[in-house]
């Protein structure tokens, strides 16, 4: 069985151009499960989930990067730490 890949991916925006990238990120990138501005150090943040790590770092954030305003990424990789 594949397990799949879930990672949040934080974004850097330019000024006034968030709203846009996040559009853009609901409509071009359908791996994206959820796309939200945040406060703090950090412009938007996206939830997304991937078939492997090679999808998610040769697919996916290199599209990101493709979208006018993203400056950067930090992408968090969700972890499976077993049941307790």
């Amino acid at each position: 069985m594949t397990e799949k890949i879930e990672a949040y991916i934080l974004l850097t925006v330019e000024i006034d151009k968030v709203e846009r990238v996040l559009k853009e990120i609901r409509k071009k990138i359908a791996k994206a499960k959820e796309a939200n501005a945040l406060t703090g150090p950090y412009d938007a943040i996206v939830r997304v989930e991937a078939s492997s790590l090679k999808e998610l770092t040769r697919e996916i954030l290199p599209s990101m990067y493709k979208i006018d305003g993203v400056i950067d990424t930090t992408t968090a990789i969700v972890i499976d730490l077993g049941e307790e």
